[in-house]
C-alpha cells in the first residue's frame, strides 16, 4: 500500500501555467472544477485513492461502466478495483478525450522526428509530480485528456485534431472518495490538441469535504 498524506485541503483557486504540472488531495464530496482559460488547451489527468495508491483509474473499467469512449456529465471514473473516485457533475465543453494518451519524448520522437527529443512532455511533468507522492514511473497509467478532441474513425483510426473547448469552459468534478490527482498542462506544440500554444488553466478546489 502506498498511502498519501491526506492535509486539510486548501480551497479556492489556482493558475497552472502552460507546460507546468500540479497536484493536491481533493476530499470525498469536494469538487475540483478544471478551467480552460485561453480556450483549446489539453489536460492530461489521472486520479487514484489517496490512502492506497495502487487503487488509481482504469480506463478499461470506466469506459465499459459508461458504455463510451468520451466523458462528459456524468460519467464516473472508476478505478481497477471498479469503485468510484470522482464523478462529473458539470461539463460546459461537452466531451474529453480517454484514448490519446500522454505525450512523451519517445512518442515525440516517433510521431515527429528526433528534433523533438529535447521538448518537455507530459510523461515528465507526471514522474516530477508524482515523484512528491512516492509515485513512480510503474504507477503510471492510461490517463484522461480534458478539452483533447480525439475523433474515432470508422476504421479505428484515432485523429488528434482542433479542439471543441473555448476560452472559460470548465469540466467539474466531484470526488467520491479521497483522491490524489496529477494533472499535466499538456506542453504540445507538434499537433493541434493545444491548438500549437499551450496556455495556462485554472484549478479550482470548493466544498467541505467529509
Amino acid at each position: 500500500m502506498n498511502a498519501v498524506t491526506v492535509p486539510a485541503t486548501t480551497r479556492g483557486s489556482v493558475v497552472v501555467p502552460a507546460r507546468a504540472a500540479w497536484s493536491a488531495v481533493v476530499r470525498r464530496g469536494e469538487h475540483l472544477t478544471l478551467t480552460d482559460l485561453g480556450g483549446n488547451q489539453a489536460v492530461d489527468f489521472l486520479v487514484y485513492d489517496a490512502h492506497d495508491t495502487a487503487v488509481r483509474y482504469s480506463a478499461p473499467d470506466t469506459l465499459q461502466a459508461q458504455g463510451t469512449i468520451f466523458l462528459t456529465t456524468g460519467s464516473v471514473l472508476l478505478s481497477n478495483e471498479h469503485t468510484p473516485l470522482m464523478t462529473v457533475t458539470e461539463d460546459t465543453c461537452g466531451r474529453h478525450d480517454t484514448l490519446g494518451g500522454a505525450c512523451s519524448k519517445e512518442s515525440n520522437t516517433l510521431r515527429y522526428g528526433h528534433h523533438t527529443w529535447s521538448q518537455h512532455a507530459c510523461v515528465d511533468n507526471f514522474l516530477s509530480e508524482g515523484a512528491r507522492h512516492g509515485l513512480g514511473k510503474r504507477d503510471l497509467v492510461s490517463n484522461i485528456n480534458w478539452y483533447m478532441n480525439v475523433p474515432v474513425e470508422e476504421d479505428g483510426t484515432l485523429g488528434i485534431v482542433d479542439g471543441l473547448s473555448a476560452p472559460g469552459l470548465r469540466v467539474t468534478l466531484r470526488a467520491e472518495t479521497d483522491v490524489l490527482v496529477l494533472v499535466s498542462n499538456c506542453p504540445q506544440i507538434n499537433n493541434p490538441c493545444n491548438g500549437f500554444d499551450p496556455t495556462p488553466v485554472e484549478m479550482t478546489i470548493t466544498g467541505s469535504g467529509s
